[in-house]
């Protein structure tokens, strides 16, 4: 089906018909549905109610720098608006939710000071009311949260068995097919950039993905991978493993910015380095590199090695052909899109620090921009950038045969 986005309307239909589908889904699955959610603030604690259609576990845990709180839920049928959450009350400045996992949700609230989890309960269906999944919070200290933060979690609630591990492709592929990874950013819990009008990179970045999977495989050339072909969230890290144990060839990320200036407008292709090519670039990567804290994610045991990868000697073949790669891209994309007048930048995104796999960042236009929006969110026109993604793939294997079977 094919959309004109002349009214904010339009935006409002393509989004109600995602999640339709994304509904119908859940309900052939029998999840429970999450309705509403609601802060109150008392003199002693902050309550947050979760409306849902049957009972539902919950595993919270607490986490610093910065300060929020985690409720980890089996998978649920969101029915609540996309852009709830946005606001907070009292200490909780906004919550995001979404799939966190397979066969796991995850609503992670934001504060502006240190609260602990104090009580969980339940309250029945009762006068025309729904289940209700209770949580109190109330006030404490960093190192009260930085102690319960050594002791161990119990395992995350399921519904229906235990979820199924996150899927790693293994192509079995023949010689003379290349593998590419397509990395559709965000997802799940992390909606990635919102538009003015409410549309969600998310989103925007798997239809394109899977319009740009489809038009790499139309001519038996490749095997295409796909770090996520569902609306769920994925740690930087395993992107990046998704695609090394697939043997993957190239790696492609695709995001779509947001910023406060509507009038900027345009695509651009980004490559790995360790200086950013100016202060707009190295703010979009430190935003990018934030999602798995977004997510709700712990990062505070990990190793330097993991938390920071090191540019060392062996990575800059690798860099100097992402570099061929993105001018190849860009060649054949600037037929179908236009591009900000400094098209090929630099930055040190993670996604992008896979020591032995060619990897480019695109950053499709703005959503911020009504016009780069507004063809994003046309099929037709992510047909038509698709094709020319993949005519940029054609040309740089073309210039480099030896790449197959590496």
């Amino acid at each position: 089906m094919s959309f004109r986005f002349a009214s904010s309307r339009a935006v409002v239909l393509a989004g109600a018909i995602a999640a339709l589908q994304a509904g119908a889904a859940a309900e052939a699955r029998g999840d429970p549905e999450v309705t509403g959610i609601r802060i109150g603030l008392h003199a002693d604690k902050v309550r947050v109610v979760l409306d849902a259609s049957a009972k539902i576990p919950v595993r919270s845990f607490e986490l610093v720098n910065p300060y929020r709180v985690v409720l980890d839920l089996p998978e649920v049928d969101w029915r609540i608006g996309a852009t709830d959450g946005e606001t907070g009350l009292g200490p909780i400045t906004g919550y995001r939710f979404g799939q966190f996992a397979p066969g796991r949700a995850r609503v992670v609230f934001d504060l502006t000071e240190p609260r602990i989890v104090d009580r969980v309960f339940h309250l029945e269906p009762t006068a025309g009311r729904p289940w209700r999944l209770v949580v109190d919070l109330k006030a404490a200290t960093s190192e009260a949260i930085a102690a319960r933060m050594t002791q161990p979690l119990p395992p995350p609630p399921v519904a229906g068995g235990q979820p199924a591990a996150i899927p790693v492709p293994r192509p079995d592929r023949a010689p003379s097919k290349r593998v590419v990874a397509i990395d559709p950013g965000h997802g799940g819990v992390d909606p990635g950039a919102i538009g003015p009008r409410g549309v969600h990179e998310k989103t925007i970045v798997l239809a394109m993905a899977r319009q740009l999977k489809e038009a790499l495989e139309k001519n038996g050339r490749y095997r295409v991978v796909l770090t996520r072909d569902r609306d769920t969230f994925l740690r930087l890290r395993e992107r990046v493993a998704i695609a090394r144990a697939a043997n993957a060839d190239l790696f492609i990320s695709l995001h779509a910015d947001s910023i406060r200036e509507r009038t900027v407008h345009g695509a651009s292709v980004y490559t790995l380095s360790e200086r950013a090519s100016d202060k707009e670039a190295a703010d979009l990567a430190a935003r990018e590199n934030r999602a798995d804290l977004i997510a709700g994610i712990d990062l505070s045991a990990e190793s330097d090695e993991v938390a920071n990868i090191l540019i060392d000697l062996a990575q800059r073949e690798t860099m100097n052909h992402s570099a061929r790669l993105a001018r190849s891209l860009m060649e054949e994309m600037r037929k179908v899109t236009r591009f900000l007048p400094k098209a090929h930048r630099f930055a040190g995104f993670a996604v992008l620090k896979a020591p032995d796999v060619p990897s480019v960042l695109i950053e499709l236009g703005y959503l911020s921009n009504s016009n780069d929006v507004g063809r994003l969110m046309r099929p037709r026109h992510r047909a038509r950038l698709a094709a020319a993604i993949a005519r940029g793939i054609d040309a740089y294997f073309a210039s480099r045969p030896q790449a197959a079977g590496r």
